[in-house]
């Protein structure tokens, strides 16, 4: 099948349902997700969205913020674009109908703020520990009402469908949508487009411990970087200080507000808080960067499975009515967390480098876009600041809508493209090996390319790699591909550019630390890597 809009999103979270709301006015926009509308990286989001919004808080104060935490790495004039615009953001939101929290018991009376790590002030608007949810529902809700916009779940996408793909050749190196296999079905599609956005998410299941949904497997990152797209700073993977550490619940996140709101980190071998000895003015409100190596060190120190996190020092009505999910979920567990500490564990949480884009989306290929966490815009860094990534979507998301809007009439008609040849490939009776290789990257990548890294380290995980794309590139082109065939082959390819990044980066900096080289240079440059 082909199928063809104006306009085609790959992703259904908050950077591409907003670059779809943006555009559909004028346009026709095919959103792809890859499961359900609603299965992304948006919907997961507790802790909010920052945004100055606080009497005494300023522009200049959260631009510091950011650059504090991303160690200096950050575009300061993204940075400055993408906070100068939040306010605005919060207000489309709330247009839309999102309930964020007020001070008003009856839902009037100005925005609830709280204030999480690395923030000077109180600054993240929030609907209680559910923002995500929230957002994805008003987002949702508005593109399916909205006639021009046609939403298709179940797509995985395999590769972008560029000028090689079509009939005859042009070499102008356009990209003219993506083929993608449909998963009832299990036959590929080819959707067809003027100009595409990326809004695909992180790589986060490339580690073993995660907190990213099942399908955070690097799809857009691999898919650029095949097609011509650079990458950068792919090294720069975050891992949030306090994921819960339960034997039956693999990946739930105790939100940073926890700690924003007074929460304490303690060693559960010795019963003192440790933050001090690592981070004397900041403690629990240091960046995450910073709070997850002081985690890691504990553990390691202490031979701990994990530290505790306690704020039942705080009236109890006053956790469960800033943290209802979460209290709830717990007590399903056996915590109460009005009485008693959170076990708690650093895990993979965020991707701050990706697929080099402009202010206006842009990618190195006519005709590309992203948005959201499969990019490097600039923003994060070596090290994301809280709240800071729903921000980037609706600022970016809408700012490749407009870009596409102003360059329309320059942009190309599509050509013919070749559909997708299945008549070379059969069907395979050895999935066994698809889930065998996706848990030993995820193992090694956790293992070597983790928290705390060495040269050796990275060494061994390069040498897996490369074993290991051999064997998937036979399978790939031997085999009918299966969605999690592709998700394979973007895991490694995702995890190839996290370790040559960091090979590459002969320092300390934010998200990575590395033994060789603790300190950091004077200069802070990215890690741009070019197909």
């Amino acid at each position: 099948m082909t199928a063809t809009s104006d306009i085609l999103i790959i992703g259904s979270g908050a950077a591409g349902l907003t670059a779809a709301l943006n555009l559909a006015d004028r346009f026709s926009v095919t959103v792809l997700a890859k499961g359900a509308l609603n299965e992304g990286s948006t919907a997961w989001a507790q802790g909010g969205i920052a945004a100055v919004l606080e009497p005494g808080d300023t522009f200049e104060s959260h631009i510091e913020d950011t650059m504090i935490a991303g160690a200096g790495l950050n575009d300061r004039a993204i940075v400055e674009f993408v906070i100068e615009n939040a306010p605005a953001a919060i207000h489309r939101l709330e247009e839309l109908g999102v309930p964020f929290a007020t001070e008003g018991a009856d839902g009037q009376g100005a925005l609830h703020l709280t204030r999480e790590g690395g923030h000077s002030h109180r600054r993240i608007v929030h609907v209680a520990d559910a923002t995500g949810w929230a957002v994805q529902e008003a987002l949702q809700r508005a593109a399916e009402a909205h006639p021009n916009i046609t939403l298709v779940p179940d797509q995985v996408a395999i590769d972008l469908a560029t000028s090689r793909h079509e009939e005859r050749y042009s070499g102008a190196g356009n990209v003219w949508g993506v083929y993608a296999v449909d998963k009832p079905s299990g036959r590929v599609s080819l959707f067809t487009a003027r100009a595409t956005i990326l809004a695909t998410g992180g790589a986060g299941r490339t580690y073993l411990f995660s907190t990213a949904p099942r399908g955070a497997t690097g799809d857009g990152i691999a898919m650029a970087w095949r097609a011509g797209c650079r990458v950068s700073n792919m090294e720069m993977m975050q891992f949030h200080p306090t994921c819960l550490y339960n034997l039956e619940v693999k990946n739930f996140l105790i939100t940073e507000a926890v700690r924003g709101e007074g929460g304490h980190l303690i060693n559960p071998s010795t019963g003192k808080r440790f933050m001090a000895d690592y981070d004397p003015e900041r403690l629990e409100l240091a960046p995450r960067d910073i709070v997850a190596r002081a985690i890691d060190a504990e553990i390691k120190r202490d031979g701990l499975d994990y530290v505790h996190l306690d704020i039942s020092h705080l009236p109890a009505d006053f956790v469960r009515g800033h943290f209802p999910n979460i209290y709830e979920k717990l007590l399903g567990l056996g915590i109460d967390m009005t009485t008693g500490p959170i076990p708690v564990v650093p895990a993979q949480h965020y991707t701050c480098g990706g697929i080099v884009i402009d202010r206006d989306g842009r990618t190195d290929l006519p005709g590309l876009y992203a948005a959201g966490e499969c990019t490097e815009s600039g923003l994060h860094g070596a090290n994301r600041l809280a709240s800071n990534s729903l921000l980037e979507c609706f600022v970016f998301g809408e700012a490749a809508a407009k870009s596409i809007a102003a360059r329309w009439d320059d942009l190309p008609a599509v050509p013919t493209i070749r559909a997708w040849d299945e008549s070379r490939v059969a069907d395979s009776d050895e999935e066994v090996v698809i889930q065998q290789n996706w848990t030993e990257i995820r193992r090694f990548m956790w293992n070597y390319v983790g928290i705390v890294r060495t040269t050796k380290r990275l060494e061994r995980a390069q040498h897996r790699i490369r074993m290991l794309t051999d064997e998937v590139n036979d399978y790939y082109g031997h085999f009918r591909v299966t969605p999690d065939l592709i998700e394979l082959r973007n895991l490694l390819a995702t995890a190839d550019l996290i370790v040559r990044s960091a090979l590459h980066r002969h320092e300390s900096r934010g998200l990575h630390f590395t033994l060789d080289y603790p300190a950091t240079l004077p200069d802070a440059v990215d890690t741009v890597l070019v197909p």
